[in-house]
């Protein structure tokens, strides 16, 4: 869905309830654009986004047991429309016979 470089913009920049806005001093705001610097995996049960533009100090998370950086769920953001064209020309440049190689992996052709 999201990958590192890709541009972003905010679509729920409400914080979470009962949140320690000390914890997470930085914040993302409704409509502003940002980019994609990273992502924690959360051993599996959340994936989190790191953004160039928004960066915390690394807290205690409980759930995961572990120190790291706040990271902001990925349904807060929309991909925007300059990244989903810049993934399109991406993939004009990939080369005909890698493009046919992929299309019939993704059809469930055997090759």
């Amino acid at each position: 869905m999201f990958d590192i470089g890709d541009k972003v913009r905010c679509i729920d920049a409400m914080r979470p309830v009962g949140e320690n806005p000390n914890a997470v001093p930085n914040w993302v705001k409704d409509k502003a654009e940002y980019t994609v610097r990273g992502f924690h995996n959360n051993d599996e049960i959340v994936v989190g986004m790191l953004l160039e533009e928004v960066k915390n100090p690394m807290v205690p998370i409980a759930l995961i047991n572990r120190f790291q950086e706040p990271a902001f769920a990925t349904w807060r953001f929309k991909k925007t429309a300059s990244a989903e064209v810049a993934s399109e020309e991406d993939e004009d440049e990939m080369p005909a016979e890698l493009r046919e190689l992929i299309d019939g992996v993704t059809t469930g052709v055997a090759i």
